[in-house]
Parts: structure tokens; C-alpha cells; sequence
């Protein structure tokens, strides 16, 4: 097989790689409500049996995504996309089977640790093995096809009982993995085979430097977490505790959202690669957030079609997502490349549970309520979100073949 053809293979198989991993990501967010109910859950109890499963599935993600970060480096990019998606494929098969709420839990765990892996192994192998100067538009296309799996978990969702939702991803996934078969192992982690920090999740943070870039692209994209798992996961409660006089559903919040998560993938990724900058285009997008994130809280949508077409603007903005993955693999040498970029994006998602935490005291501990609450945490991660960018370097068109002492 030649190098081109190579490439390609790999775009297709990591792009629909992450089209399942988003799918069976986001399905529990759009069936939270059903399943629960289903379960035997009280309503009065739902928001916080929600939160406590999303947590459980960040938890997972965090553990994961060092493990498979780990391995990707030390036994290979592809050992990753197999045995990951085997995982959560399994355990998403699972879920359709669950009967109480601490099982769905451990499952989710489960299932978050498999999803964990997808993303950081397709994107480095894409990323290496592409020409520097335009492995951009192959990352857009894995990050813009990926994020449709979640135009489909809502469909999927609305169309079929949640418990053969949960199946439906279960079998894509275990498909998918014949398609791995042909794929071909980056020649620059076979180069990088004799580095002996190859793999050390420490070495992250052995050297100031690449502590203060980790941590920095790691902040960069926890706007777009907030967005997806706050403001559209608990939209009913906003809605509701705004006064609103339309309830939105969460999982046709998330489905807009999404539709607009891939128009801004696309874009965010070509305006990178037509301005040469990585920084700017996810620059101009994060402040598009802000003002998403604005009108979300001044109630700019009074009826519910104008609030899914927020969402759909809100999604858009937070397209910068496709860049920040380009970013990522950018930043690190050969020999901790995949152990970066599998961790950073679950770090990123990971976020999700201090978020929830702390959006849980702002509204009951300090008193602000539902609304305040929102508003406190998206104020902190903005903030933090800019001050990273600007401590970030331009990375567009630089050469990945090197290994970090």
C-alpha cells in the first residue's frame, strides 16, 4: 500500500472511528432522561441521578485516556483503535440491560475508559502520517464526521427505544473494527521505538515548558464541554428556571447543537489552514462562544425554534474543537505524542465534573440558582480559556518527526 493510499485509509477509519465514539458519547445525554425514568428513578431525582452517571462516565474518561494515551505510545497507534473501541462497544451493548442506577454507573465507567481512546490514537496516526502542510483538512474531516455520530444518537434515540439505541452503537462499533484491519502503523512511532521516555505520561510534566502547553491546550477547549454538557444536557432546567415559555428537549438541544458543531468543524479547520494559523482561527471561534454563551443567558430566543437555532449557532462557535485536536498532536514530539493527545481531549470532557460541581454549589451552596450558577462557571472557564490561547505558539506546518527529551 503507498503512503497516500495509507493516509486516506487512516482519515476514513479514524473519522468513522470517532463518528461511533461521539455517537455512544452523547447517547447517554439524549436518553438520560427515558432511562432513568425507566429504572425507576423519581422525578424529583433526576437532574442529580444524571449528573452522577455523566460524572461516572467523565471518570472513566479521565482514567482511560492516560491508559490508552500510555499504550498508543508504547505498543502502537492502532492497538489503541482496537482495543478501545472493543470496550466500549461491549459495554455500551451492556447498558441496554440495566435495571438500576449503581449499574448503569459502573457501566458507564466502563464505557467512558473504552471511549477514552479513540479520538487521541486516530488523530495522532492521521497526523503523522499526512504532509505537514495539510494534515489540518484530514483532522477536520475526523473531527466533522465524528461529530455527526451525534446528529445520529439523537435519531437513533427518537426513533428506537433507548435500550436499542445502546445496542445500535454496540454493533457499529464491533463493525467497524474489520474496516481496522488494513489500517497501517505510523512510520514515525516505529522510528520513535527506541526513546526511552516513550509513553511516560510524566514526561508531560518532567519539563516547565511542556507542563505550562499541556495545561494551556487543555483550557483552551473547555468552553466547548461547557456548552455541550451543561448549557444543552440541563437545557430543560435552564428553560425552566429562566422563566422561558417553552420547554426544549435535551436530546434535540444536543442535535442542533451538533448540526452546528460540524458546519463550525469544517470551518474552523479550513480557516486554519487558509490563514496558516491555528491560534487565530480557534481564537476568532472561542469569542464567537462568548457571545453564544450571551445570548443563551439574555433569553436573545423567546420561542423554542429560535432557542434550537442558538443552539445551533452556539454549536458552530464551539467547531473549534476540530483545530484545538490538530493542536494537540502538534504540540509534542513522536516519542509522548499519542499519551498528549488521547489525554488532553479526555481531560478536556473530563472537565465536565468539576464543572457540574461546582455549577451544583454556585446554585445551592453560594445561593445563586440555576441560572447563576450557569453563568459563574462559564465566566471561569472563558477566562481561563483566553489567558491559555495567548500563552500557546503557532504550530501550523510544523515538523512532527522529533522526540521530546
Amino acid at each position: 500500500m503507498n503512503d497516500k493510499r495509507a493516509a486516506y485509509l487512516a482519515v476514513l477509519v479514524a473519522a468513522l472511528g470517532y463518528f461511533v465514539d461521539i455517537y455512544d458519547l452523547i447517547l447517554f445525554s439524549v436518553v438520560r432522561v427515558k432511562s432513568l425514568v425507566a429504572i425507576g428513578v423519581a422525578p424529583d431525582h433526576l437532574l442529580d441521578a444524571g449528573v452522577t452517571l455523566l460524572n461516572l462516565q467523565m471518570f472513566g474518561m479521565l482514567l482511560g485516556g492516560i491508559l490508552w494515551g500510555v499504550l498508543g505510545d508504547r505498543k502502537g497507534r492502532l492497538s489503541v483503535l482496537f482495543g478501545s473501541i472493543l470496550l466500549y462497544s461491549i459495554a455500551n451493548i451492556a447498558n441496554a440491560f440495566v435495571t438500576s442506577v449503581p449499574l448503569y454507573g459502573a457501566l458507564r465507567f466502563v464505557a467512558g475508559i473504552g471511549l477514552a481512546g479513540e479520538l487521541g490514537a486516530g488523530v495522532t496516526l492521521v497526523s503523522e502520517l499526512l504532509p505537514r502542510n495539510s494534515r489540518g483538512y484530514g483532522t477536520t474531516i475526523v473531527a466533522s464526521v465524528g461529530i455527526m455520530g451525534a446528529i445520529a444518537a439523537v435519531i437513533v434515540a427518537e426513533t428506537f427505544d433507548w435500550r436499542m439505541a445502546y445496542i445500535v452503537g454496540g454493533i457499529l462499533g464491533l463493525a467497524l473494527l474489520v474496516m481496522r484491519v488494513s489500517v497501517r502503523e505510523s512510520g514515525m512511532f516505529h522510528a520513535a521505538k527506541t526513546s526511552a521516555a516513550r509513553g511516560n505520561f510524566l514526561t508531560l510534566f518532567s519539563d516547565r515548558s511542556r507542563v505550562i502547553r499541556y495545561l494551556a491546550i487543555i483550557m483552551v477547549a473547555i468552553p466547548a464541554w461547557y456548552v455541550i454538557g451543561i448549557l444543552a444536557t440541563f437545557s430543560p432546567e435552564f428553560a425552566k428556571a429562566m422563566g422561558q415559555p417553552f420547554t426544549p428537549s435535551a436530546g434535540r438541544s444536543i442535535l442542533w447543537l451538533y448540526s452546528g458543531l460540524v458546519l463550525g468543524g469544517v470551518g474552523s479547520g479550513l480557516l486554519s489552514q487558509l490563514i496558516r494559523s491555528r491560534r487565530k482561527s480557534v481564537g476568532l471561534f472561542l469569542a464567537l462562544t462568548v457571545v453564544g454563551c450571551v445570548a443563551y443567558f439574555l433569553k436573545v430566543a423567546t420561542t423554542l425554534t429560535g432557542f434550537y437555532a442558538l443552539c445551533v449557532a452556539m454549536g458552530f462557535a464551539i467547531g473549534y474543537w476540530a483545530v484545538f485536536i490538530t493542536m494537540a498532536a502538534e504540540q509534542f514530539g513522536t516519542n509522548i505524542r499519542a499519551t498528549a493527545t488521547t489525554t488532553a481531549p479526555n481531560f478536556v470532557r473530563g472537565a465536565v465534573v468539576p464543572m457540574t460541581w461546582a455549577f451544583q454549589w454556585f446554585r445551592d451552596g453560594a445561593g445563586l440558582g440555576v441560572v447563576g450558577g450557569g453563568i459563574a462557571v462559564g465566566v471561569i472557564v472563558m477566562v481561563l480559556a483566553v489567558i491559555s490561547l495567548a500563552g500557546l505558539t503557532e504550530t501550523f506546518g510544523k515538523d512532527l518527526d522529533y522526540i521530546e527529551p
